[in-house]
């Protein structure tokens, strides 16, 4: 699933192509919609933001948002999904199917070929969304949001443990609690903070505390740096280069060399390195324990 660092990555990198620092803004020539599911709003048209200028691009917590006259366009890329960028489009329009597209927004562009990107989700769970709206606070998801992680400040963050008697990494991902922190991020925020994942938020001691706050900024900070300036096309192999214990389940912890550890859920893993975190202690894995009864 992408997160905050891919997120703003693409945020950066759709700003460069529609508001480059020298040229006009681009305009919105044509919005389609290939998969039925994925747009999730009827009140304000898709024709409300052709011919549109952009204006704006930000991100709010895992929301992309683009702005184009009154209307934005809000895309939230769930777990499967992700943005590919074309510099040339070729013309006509496409055939709603089965397959992996679910939007094509299209530039103008003096030519036949046009500037766009499309939207697309893996597998058969479809859960990518798309929002047209006169307001982002009218999305759902955002309106729920709690403030961006790295909006936090250590007061703030430790008074949101303190009231917090559930498993730090569920804070962690909890998007009312704290923006932008998914499962990959949160197991490399708690690795570099030497937690285990299963440590109960509010029994946290005041040096656990400011480690894990540190420990959050400088592992998102470190992956938006790696993430800026780099292509669409590239964000998803390089998050998964930098990541030390997250889908490295059975190779050496890069930091004491340990074996790289993995509990698995009905529809998710996690994974931990058990020296650095746990006291060389093995987690249950919730979804192996049944059969060792």
């Amino acid at each position: 699933m992408p997160e905050m660092p891919e997120v703003q990555g693409l945020v950066d990198f759709l700003r460069s192509k529609l508001l480059p620092p020298e040229g006009p803004a681009a305009r919105i020539a044509d919005v389609e919609v290939l998969s039925f599911s994925v747009l999730k709003t009827a009140d304000v048209p898709l024709e409300a933001l052709s011919t549109q200028p952009v204006t704006d691009l930000a991100r709010r917590g895992k929301f992309i948002i683009i702005t184009a006259g009154d209307a934005h366009l809000v895309m939230h890329l769930a777990k499967a999904g992700w943005l590919r960028w074309s510099d040339a489009l070729k013309p006509g329009r496409l055939r709603p199917g089965k397959g992996a597209m679910a939007l094509r927004v299209r530039f103008a562009a003096d030519g036949e070929e046009a500037p766009g990107f499309d939207l697309t989700e893996a597998g058969t769970k479809k859960s990518l969304a798309v929002y047209v709206v006169k307001d982002p606070l009218d999305v759902p998801g955002i309106a729920r949001l709690g403030p961006d992680a790295l909006d936090v400040d250590a007061p703030a963050f430790a008074q949101m443990l303190a009231s917090h008697s559930g498993q730090i990494k569920g804070l962690l991902r909890d998007q009312s609690a704290i923006a932008g922190i998914g499962n990959a991020y949160s197991d490399e925020i708690l690795h570099a903070a030497k937690l285990s994942p299963f440590a109960n938020a509010a029994k946290l001691d005041p040096e656990d505390v400011d480690r894990l706050y540190w420990a959050m900024h400088q592992v998102l900070e470190s992956a938006i740096e790696q993430a800026s300036g780099r292509p669409a096309k590239e964000l998803k192999d390089s998050k998964r280069k930098a990541m030390h214990v997250h889908g490295r389940t059975g190779e050496p912890c890069p930091v004491c060399g340990d074996t790289v550890r993995e509990v698995s859920f009905a529809d998710s893993s996690l994974q931990y390195c058990p020296t650095c975190q746990t006291g060389g202690k093995l987690l249950a894995d919730r979804r192996m324990s049944k059969f060792l009864k």
